[in-house]
């Protein structure tokens, strides 16, 4: 499948440059397709983990267990969005990560956007960048949700494009990833440094699944 998708999708990629070679860095994207988490890595020079819902992680039938072997064998971080401790334990999986130097890839949106739009982010991904300190890069993606539509599970031809932005500057904005003001007011800043390279219109609430 993995092989399927690189023969009929034609990917280019922007801003790379923005991208550090090594060292930690926090890779913010919207979220458009379960593709997503393909296309972004093949943007990238270097390995790059994920937090992925815990249902990606237990699919069934072929394209379920394609992507449970795909997130499984990729070292993806698991998280239950309903269980709030099991997301806080996932959240320092993530730092470790972090603090190791390597790149990881988060949607702050916390699900795929339902109609295109950018959603409201959640404060995870500020507590990330301001416990790590790790540079945060705004990833945009664009054409996933063509390659394999709701329903389908055989990869479409598409044009696939993701664009890096600059690091999102957060020293003039928040600290202290403990105060909830300072993460809201970071994770704004990461969400409208998305939405300023997607052009996709915000929306000021949480989406749903």
């Amino acid at each position: 499948m993995y092989e399927l998708v690189k023969r009929v999708v034609r990917l280019r990629v922007e801003g790379a440059e923005h991208v550090p070679a090594d060292g930690p860095v926090l890779l913010a994207s919207n979220h458009l397709s379960i593709t997503d988490s393909t296309f972004l890595p093949m943007a990238v020079a270097r390995h790059v983990t994920f937090m992925a819902k815990a249902e990606y992680f237990t699919g069934r039938g072929p394209f379920g267990r394609f992507v449970s072997w795909f997130m499984s064998r990729d070292g993806q971080v698991a998280v239950d969005r309903d269980d709030k401790r099991a997301a806080v334990a996932s959240l320092d999986t993530c730092l470790d990560v972090l603090r190791q130097g390597n790149a990881f890839a988060i949607y702050p949106e916390g699900t795929r956007s339902p109609d295109g739009r950018l959603y409201r982010g959640r404060t995870g991904v500020a507590w990330l960048a301001l416990k790590s300190g790790a540079p945060v890069v705004p990833v945009a993606m664009f054409g996933t949700d063509r390659v394999l539509p709701p329903g389908s599970v055989i990869p479409r031809p598409a044009r696939v494009r993701v664009v890096f932005g600059k690091p999102v500057q957060l020293a003039a904005i928040a600290s202290d990833p403990e105060n909830a003001r300072e993460r809201r007011a970071a994770t704004e800043a990461i969400m409208a440094a998305i939405g300023k390279i997607s052009g996709q219109e915000y929306v000021p609430k949480y989406a749903r699944a």
